[in-house]
């Protein structure tokens, strides 16, 4: 909300007043009651963002400062403001001092005062006299900072460099400061203090006259204390600035000029030293020689490969000769070619000698690019301003910074589906880094086919003769779902599972893996088996999910980082989950070192991109992974073209151990209830043991009714909780639907406390007010309720929901046309996006075996399989016993 927001902005910059040292002690009185309290300091730029703020502060904010709600509040907008603020102020620093001790003195009000600044209550005792008179001494030692302050004007400092014409020597050339006075309500207004010096004060209004010379005067002998320079100008009887020699205009480029902005006064200096101006650099280039390539054309990032560089002066090369002339004068500001520069001696020392001593060196390819992108931006204590390359080094390099077109390859031999457009360009990305040693991260939104991209490269490689298997790291709970679809797309690819308690290990682990193309495991086996898995040297090694890995410092992270792999590739829909941090995680392990380490990380893009402080270093990150990172949305209209309006999905899950034992124990009881029955008695049973096996694959406190605890117990529900996080990062929204009234209890329950938002539920004790109430909240609430929960009878007819795109089928009907009933409460008139359908079944189980029988009698689906699952009844005991019996996988 507007007024949150605002908060959080005061809240920033009480912190940047604090962090700039921009307060001080005082004493708040209140009637009989007096606090201490550290309060903000207003000057300069500041002023223009509590203005700002004070603008944009929302109604609500005033009004809730009043002391009864129904009159408006007695203080003005700009002292509700203030109070806020430093309560702010108040609050950082009382909570950070820590120094504060028993033993001090307690002996005058100045020692309670300061206490008082201490302590958390910050209540100050004393007699009204005494805590008047310091009210009144704090008053009287801030006087000259007040009236600085609330001043209409700014004194400010501008450094004219010598003119062109100067025939002095260089060492010799004079810079000048002059002083100003800026109006705060003008900024375009710089009045020349000799002017008003002079009595010209036609541009100031009459009521400023007196006030502007006052102002003046109290200004400058503040900033005297800050330079020597404008203490010795003090002398003079109408001082107006001073004049530097080049060592000290030096000094005042670099030090004082900050000194005086910290303080609240305005500097202007030249264009050339601000980061606005064309400022003059001293800066590498570096020319690269194209090396051998490997065999197959594939590249090493540890590949060593030799380059020549030379420095450069903004767009001019510089000779040793001219260096060797630059190093010799003693001023770091010097005149090149009629501009003034800035140059470090040490940065020129460092220079000569390496070109004295080589003129070629070497480093790796990783490095090369690195530089080329901008991630490492400094050789040899230089900034490396251009890299340039030969050959087919520098069609990578201009492919890596621009995003040039690669060849768009066709979809793999023995390749059973069809890739559409953007998946055909999404495999050919991938075999593009792949083939030149880059990993790559495949970003896609949910739905557009991470999965299919990804196998058809594997069958790619594995046709061309590249035999080694690939590690396949996902969630547990979608380690079946990679099994189905490898066997669904890639049929002819051997596919192994490593999980499980009777998982092989050591050498038979390594000698089943290496006959397969694709070895499944999950994150958690990374690693409590990395002595077995780093054995191996994988073809490749492909994490899904891989906001799994995204605090680089766990044992999962570190473990995946230690595997030997020809290519690596990550798939997920949320690159950055939390913050930026992530994304270090993530490249550090598919291309190691490039963002540098995680300490470089924090300071060049980390903090600054979490605190605002540098607009340019999003943008620099961007420049540095863009070449890495294919990500696609469904919004894109190159590809919704591509897409069907509605695409269906089967999501399999797999089994908790719990859901194993309590599946296997109904089972136990049925078998023999099934020989001894028939008729009604057996059709009652029957559908009864449907009932209970779907509720354990569930959850298994839906089928004990326990109102037990609800997480890590449910394969689906833990895979609907990453499929929902990656849905709400991306502002979509969800329908899931249920046959069960207690499992969408326990969906609600679940899903409240995990995402923090409400969750509508309806099913058909909902009284009508609260069924129409839930639909306007779901369509109408923007992102309030971004999931609506239904019971397949009670939200599978009759409803208008097409703010959904997601339709989950949280447990099946077992009957296409009732499923496609309560899908098209999304899918329907009026419906603007794309829906996707996600049915979930878990793995080996009766829902596996259901959905394979449908399959294939799909095409008389309408005529063999009735309403409801009665037509189950009709099988015989051993088919019943086969679609029961859970498969040994």
């Amino acid at each position: 909300g507007s007024d949150v927001l605002f908060l959080r902005n005061v809240m920033r910059f009480a912190g940047s007043l604090v962090a700039h040292q921009h307060f001080l002690p005082g004493v708040h009185s209140s009637g009989k009651s007096f606090q201490a309290q550290w309060q903000p300091v207003i000057i300069g730029a500041d002023k223009e963002r509590l203005a700002y703020l004070l603008k944009s502060m929302p109604a609500v904010i005033y009004a809730l400062t009043g002391t009864k709600r129904k009159t408006p509040p007695k203080k003005s907008r700009d002292i509700v403001l203030l109070e806020i603020l430093t309560g702010f102020v108040d609050s950082f620093i009382r909570f950070s001092t820590s120094d504060y001790h028993e033993s001090y003195r307690d002996e005058t009000i100045h020692d309670r005062w300061l206490r008082a600044l201490q302590t958390k209550e910050g209540k100050l005792a004393g007699n009204k006299k005494e805590l008047t008179d310091l009210v009144q001494q704090i008053a009287d030692w801030r006087r000259v900072l007040d009236r600085l302050s609330d001043s209409p004007f700014r004194l400010c400092f501008r450094l004219h460099e010598p003119a062109p014409d100067n025939r002095a020597k260089k060492k010799d050339e004079k810079w000048h400061v002059e002083y100003l006075l800026q109006r705060h309500d003008d900024r375009s207004l710089l009045i020349p203090v000799k002017d008003l010096w002079n009595g010209n004060n036609d541009f100031l209004p009459e009521k400023m006259n007196n006030g502007a010379r006052e102002y003046l005067l109290m200004a400058l002998g503040q900033a005297s204390g800050l330079s020597q320079h404008i203490e010795e100008s003090l002398k003079k009887s109408a001082p107006a600035g001073f004049r530097l020699n080049t060592s000290g205009s030096y000094e005042f480029l670099t030090q004082t000029a900050a000194t005086l902005e910290q303080a609240g006064f305005g500097v202007f200096l030249p264009a050339w030293w601000t980061r606005k101006g064309t400022k003059q650099r001293l800066t590498a280039r570096v020319e690269v020689k194209s090396p051998k390539l490997r065999a197959k054309g594939v590249l090493g990032m540890d590949d060593i490969t030799a380059f020549n560089w030379k420095v450069a002066l903004g767009d001019e090369e510089l000779t040793p000769e001219e260096l060797e002339r630059l190093a010799r004068l003693k001023t770091p500001l010097v005149k090149i070619r009629g501009q003034w520069v800035d140059l470090d001696a040490h940065e020129i020392h460092k220079a000569v000698n390496f070109l004295n001593k080589q003129r070629t060196n070497k480093t790796t390819l990783r490095e090369i690019i690195r530089m080329k992108l901008g991630a490492s931006d400094s050789l040899h204590g230089l900034d490396v301003a251009e890299v340039t390359a030969t050959g087919w080094m520098n069609d990578i390099l201009r492919h890596l910074e621009n995003g040039g077109t690669f060849e768009e390859l066709p979809p793999p031999k023995k390749f059973s589906g069809t890739l559409r457009p953007y998946q055909i360009r999404g495999y050919s990305w991938l075999n593009y880094l792949q083939s030149r040693g880059f990993g790559a991260c495949l970003a896609d939104d949910m739905g557009l086919g991470k999965t299919i991209q990804t196998l058809a490269l594997i069958q790619r490689n594995w046709i061309a003769g590249d035999r080694k298997p690939v590690l396949l790291i996902c969630p547990t709970t979608i380690i079946h779902n990679w099994v189905k679809e490898a066997s669904r797309f890639t049929p002819g690819l051997p596919v192994m599972i490593h999980h499980g308690i009777d998982r092989k290990k050591g050498k038979t682990f390594k000698d089943n893996a290496i006959k397969h193309a694709i070895v499944v495991s999950s994150y958690a086996l990374l690693h409590r088996d990395r002595e077995h898995l780093q054995e191996i040297n994988w073809g490749g090694i492909v994490l899904d999910e891989a906001q799994n890995i995204k605090n680089p410092d766990t044992k999962q992270s570190r473990a995946a980082r230690e595997l030997k792999a020809g290519y690596r590739i990550v798939l997920t829909g949320t690159p950055v989950e939390n913050h930026v941090g992530d994304l270090w995680s993530i490249m550090e392990f598919l291309n190691p070192g490039f963002l540098g380490t995680q300490t470089e990380f924090k300071r060049r893009f980390f903090i600054p991109i979490q605190t605002g402080t540098d607009p340019n270093a999003p943008e620099q990150l961007q420049r540095i992974t863009r070449p890495f990172i294919l990500r696609r949305v469904k919004t894109d209209k190159s590809i919704i073209s591509d897409l069907p309006e509605k695409m269906e999905m089967k999501v399999y899950c797999s089994l908790t151990k719990e859901q194993v034992s309590l599946y296997e124990s109904v089972l136990k009881d049925v078998e023999d209830q099934l020989n001894s029955s028939e008729g009604i008695e057996r059709k009652g049973i029957i559908l009864a043991t449907l009932s209970k096996l779907k509720q354990v694959c569930n959850h298994p406190a839906q089928f004990l009714g326990d109102n037990s605890i609800i997480t890590d117990r449910s394969g689906k529900l833990q895979r609907l909780t990453e499929m929902m996080e990656e849905i709400l990062e991306v502002r979509d929204k969800a329908l899931v639907f249920t046959q069960f009234a207690e499992m969408g209890g326990i969906l609600k329950k679940h899903l409240q406390e995990t995402f923090g938002r409400e969750i509508p539920f309806l099913y058909g004790a909902t009284p009508r007010k609260e069924r129409e109430r839930m639909v306007e909240l779901f369509q109408n609430g923007h992102n309030a309720a971004p999931v609506f929960i239904l019971s397949l009878k009670a939200g599978g007819t009759g409803l208008n929901l097409t703010q959904a795109n997601h339709v989950f089928h949280f447990d099946r009907w077992w009957n296409p046309a009732v499923e496609n009933q309560a899908t098209d409460r999304a899918f329907r008139i009026g419906q603007m996006r794309n829906v996707q359908v996600h049915k979930f079944i878990c793995s080996g189980t009766l829902e596996d075996k259901i959905d394979e029988m449908i399959e294939r009698k799909k095409d008389i689906a309408g005529k063999v399989i009735g309403t409801g699952e009665g037509w189950l009844t009709e099988l015989s005991n051993e088919e019943l016993k086969e679609l029961f019996i859970l498969k040994k996988e």
